[in-house]
């Protein structure tokens, strides 16, 4: 049978714009002559749609929409995502084939963990809602929604005993580095386990902080690869999917074999509409490398986050750092360099190269570049402040002020003319708290806010070395990190260095080990205590920072979340 994957880019809210794109792909499978087009997880209402479900009114229209969508089904079924409700609301997926809906399916198993508070506003579907299979293309197609298949005693196995064949799983499944490899394995297992060839199509694109990354895919029964969308891109998948009896399988199988009933069978069509011809060879998208990956991901969620909210603009501090220099490198491949405005804002610390290289950056980059001296705003509030400041030396509060400074500057460059300010910390310098609040810390979007500072190096090489010459001006690689706050200031005489601190945060933060925990693993125990403490009491200013984009497996933000006030010292 023929089944196209239709991966795509859904905003949240808008119905109207969702229906158009799954109509417009619809048209292409079905002109394909595909027997089955699956959409991802909640395609009409965009996913995650979190409260907006609990509007009555945003229920009823993604239903209507549903309803129209269903009308413009001709002989290719399709399976697409949409809130169903009743005397509660469900995340569902429908059946939908010559102008009508045939079938529903109701998502099983809600995830409640990580980014995932699905329990919050579904109700999970349940025995009430009998399992059924539809006889598409004269094979057995069972549905399932995301989180289903992740369990191997799931629904998937339930219709597989019951008589599947095929499986079609749709999703919104979010990014974190190396995660696609990881599905891929889980899937593979899940179709030997049910002797079922199962098709994985996942939603792309940005959303608040998550970014989702594509990467559908299709398995035979055997669990081997047989097609796979690539990432961060929309894409319509075609694939001639194998169909076997698989009966004689399970009934050999030593694992024991299912006496569950059969299931029952909405019968949609006997014969495949493929063509006569050859089966098409359909293409195996080859996997990002590491590095590659990562910064697909940043870019993406950055161009939404922009585009979804109605940003064409964005202003962003080039202070000739690292941190500016890959967030502005991202925003140009994001948005065009014409959209993307660098502002140098030195004050009397700021060193001659700093400004040379972020001039250099700006030119390579062809982004608007300007330059607003802070020593003016800087100078006034030394004077504001000397009388309550009597006989109290220089210290942090005159560094905050300058980084302060730089913050008033950009936000009044953002009221005027409406560009977003984006934020450049990264994961490494938030976990900390080595960031000001209210200064540097300002914006509508940290781009790095999980990366850490040893990530944001290897990036930067690697864009260099993709690109074949120094995009990147090799002394903002090469130099010490500094704040320049102060004379000859240096991130190492604040912190540790990053190649110590950063696999403690990873343990701390990400794995959610105690200081005694990574003390034990044979790290330095007076080091890990300071770091702990750290990140501890940074807790209340990292709750005031700006969303970022989310590309490990535990992020600041919605996903890794402590209360600010907390004694605990593990």
């Amino acid at each position: 049978m023929r089944i196209a994957l239709a991966q795509l880019n859904p905003t949240v809210g808008d119905i109207e714009g969702n229906l158009t794109k799954l109509i417009e792909a619809y048209d292409r499978a079905d002109t394909a002559g595909c027997d089955i087009v699956a959409f991802p997880e909640l395609s009409i209402t965009g996913y995650p749609p979190e409260d907006l479900v609990l509007k009555p009114r945003f229920v009823a229209d993604n239903q209507a929409a549903l309803q129209r969508f269903a009308a413009h089904t001709r002989g290719c079924a399709a399976v697409v995502g949409f809130v169903d409700s009743d005397r509660d609301i469900y995340n569902a997926a429908a059946v939908c084939v010559d102008g009508r809906v045939v079938g529903t399916y109701r998502k099983r198993l809600l995830p409640n963990y990580a980014v995932f508070d699905e329990a919050r506003t579904f109700t999970p579907g349940n025995d009430s809602d009998p399992l059924e299979l539809y006889e598409i293309a004269g094979a057995k197609v069972g549905i399932s929604v995301c989180e289903d298949i992740w369990s191997p005693f799931g629904p998937l196995a339930e219709q597989a005993a019951g008589g599947a064949e095929v499986s079609v799983n749709i999703n919104g499944s979010p990014y974190h580095w190396e995660k696609d490899a990881g599905r891929e394995r889980m899937v593979a297992t899940r179709a030997q386990d049910a002797h079922t060839a199962i098709v994985y199509v996942n939603q792309v694109g940005g959303q608040d902080e998550l970014v989702f990354d594509g990467g559908s895919f299709v398995v035979d029964a055997d669990g081997t690869l047989l097609a796979r969308s690539p990432q961060f891109v929309e894409d319509l998948l075609i694939v001639d999917v194998p169909v076997t009896a698989v009966y004689r399988h399970r009934l050999l199988d030593p694992r024991g074999k299912r006496t569950d009933a059969a299931l029952p069978v909405v019968h949609v069509s006997s014969a495949s509409r493929r063509p006569d011809a050859s089966p098409i060879e359909s293409p195996v998208a080859p996997p990002l490398d590491r590095d590659a990956e990562l910064y697909q991901a940043l870019v993406l969620g950055t161009r939404d986050y922009c585009r979804k909210n109605r940003f064409t603009d964005v202003v962003i501090g080039l202070s000739g750092g690292i941190d500016s220099t890959i967030v502005a490198v991202i925003a140009a491949e994001a948005l065009g360099p014409e959209h993307v405005h660098g502002v140098s804002m030195p004050s009397r610390y700021s060193s001659d190269h700093s400004k040379s290289d972020a001039q250099r950056l700006a030119e390579n980059l062809g982004i608007d570049y300007r330059t607003i001296s802070i020593e003016p705003a800087f100078q006034a509030y030394i004077d504001m402040l000397a009388p309550s400041f009597i006989d109290r030396a220089p210290g942090l509060t005159y560094e905050n002020i300058q980084s302060r400074c730089r913050g008033q500057a950009l936000m009044a460059l953002s009221n005027e003319f409406g560009w977003m300010v984006l934020t450049t910390g990264n994961k490494s310098e938030m976990a900390v708290g080595y960031f000001t609040i209210y200064g540097d810390s300002v914006g509508g979007y940290a781009v790095i806010k999980d990366v850490l500072k040893t990530r944001v190096y290897d990036i930067c090489r690697w864009i260099n070395r993709e690109r074949g010459y120094e995009l990147i001006p090799e002394g903002v690689i090469t130099k010490p990190p500094s704040a320049e706050l102060r004379p000859d200031q240096r991130d190492d005489q604040s912190l540790p260095p990053y190649e110590v601190l950063d696999p403690i945060l990873a343990l701390y933060v990400e794995q959610d080990c105690t200081a005694s925990d990574i003390i034990e693993l044979g790290h330095d125990a007076e080091m890990v205590r300071r770091v702990t403490r750290l990140v501890d009491i940074a807790e209340y200013k990292r709750s005031q920072c700006p969303p970022g984009v989310r590309v490990s497996i535990k992020a600041f933000g919605r996903d890794r979340r402590l209360p600010i006030t907390n004694a605990y010292r593990g």
